[in-house]
């Protein structure tokens, strides 16, 4: 863990949302509405061991926070947030499952869907209404702490006017995974749709804007894992400031934005498909990674009159609730941030 010395946390602030290191320390702040306490979980350099769990000890407008000094850039965390485990009545917290921040612009492993991600005991005949002592952390990716500041200002936008785009839809991986002119070290990775030779194609076309098909950290679903399958188009968002590190070449999230800047260097915009309005934690029988275990009755469109089941406008078992006000905001700082940071142009 990168803790420069042994510190007590602070109280800290309630804004900005996430994670974000001032060049001291990390201040922490997640939104629940509902929850009893938060702890922050704090991890080892490989994430497989659980180092210390530490209370955020303030809570401000439905905003629990804290600052610990010392802690550094590519320090691994997770939440553990207490409430009721109430299903009938739409609360869903349990502290046994390791919880990945909403804001997290990073991530460390990979997520396979299993039975230890389920907040109740499947085997139970009460279903999900039964209640897991099962520790989800050891098969739970881990949150990365990230200097926001470490990216340039977006200055080479080509701004085309919307009479003259000519937009190309593509998928990150599939377009150059097996490209006989893309080193293979990098086919179907950002890095690999960045090489020249495929930006000079796209160019030779007429085109103006590149739309990726969901690029934002995504999970596949359970019924595929069993059949040996991956969802290929990833519309499962989970992680809506990450981008998917399975078309990485280096881990990294911000290969992304070099990616974006080579496009723009060539007079070419990016243009991203996104889905905000659900996300991979399925239906009541659904795993809890992260939007579930913080405050599902704030984060989620439940049932009026049956608050245990989902509104399922979306056919994927969920609905995320927009009209909250802080689930709204949110998504719209996902936005900001694929903009501002990532360098995108538009959705």
């Amino acid at each position: 863990m990168l803790l420069k010395k042994t510190a007590t946390i602070e109280p800290g602030n309630p804004f900005p949302p996430g994670a974000s290191y001032d060049g001291r320390g990390a201040n922490f702040a997640l939104f629940s509405a509902h929850a009893e306490k938060v702890e922050l979980c704090l991890f080892n350099e490989t994430g497989g061991r659980e180092l210390q769990r530490i209370t955020l000890p303030h809570y401000t407008n439905q905003v629990w926070h804290g600052y610990l000094p010392g802690l550094e850039p590519g320090a691994l965390y997770g939440y553990r947030v207490y409430g009721p485990y109430e299903p009938h009545q739409g609360h869903r917290f349990n502290h046994h499952k390791l919880l990945l921040d909403p804001y997290a612009r990073s991530i460390k492993g990979t997520l396979r869907q299993t039975d230890v991600h389920l907040a109740y005991d499947k085997n139970s005949a009460d279903a999900d209404l039964s209640f897991s002592t099962t520790d989800s952390a050891p098969q739970m990716p881990k949150c990365v702490l990230s200097a926001h500041a470490e990216m340039p200002e977006v200055t080479n936008r080509p701004r085309t006017g919307w009479p003259d785009t000519i937009i190309y839809e593509t998928h990150v991986r599939g377009y150059t995974v097996s490209h006989p002119a893309v080193n293979e070290s990098v086919r179907g990775t950002y890095a690999g749709l960045a090489q020249p030779q495929i930006i000079d194609y796209i160019k030779s076309l007429g085109i103006t804007a590149v739309e990726l098909l969901p690029v934002h950290g995504f999970v596949d679903e359970g019924f595929l894992q069993n059949k040996g399958l991956t969802n290929y188009w990833g519309y499962n968002s989970l992680c809506f400031f990450t981008p998917e590190l399975r078309y990485s070449s280096t881990g990294n999230a911000y290969e992304f934005r070099r990616m974006v800047d080579r496009f723009h260097d060539a007079g070419l915009e990016v243009i991203l498909d996104v889905v905000y309005n659900h996300t991979a934690e399925g239906d009541h029988l659904g795993p809890t990674y992260s939007f579930r275990g913080i405050d599902n009755v704030s984060y989620y469109r439940l049932m009026p009159d049956d608050p245990r089941h989902y509104i399922n406008d979306t056919g994927c078992g969920n609905t995320f609730n927009i009209n909250h006000p802080s689930v709204l905001q949110m998504v719209m700082d996902s936005l900001r941030y694929w903009v501002s940071v990532m360098g995108v142009d538009g959705f």
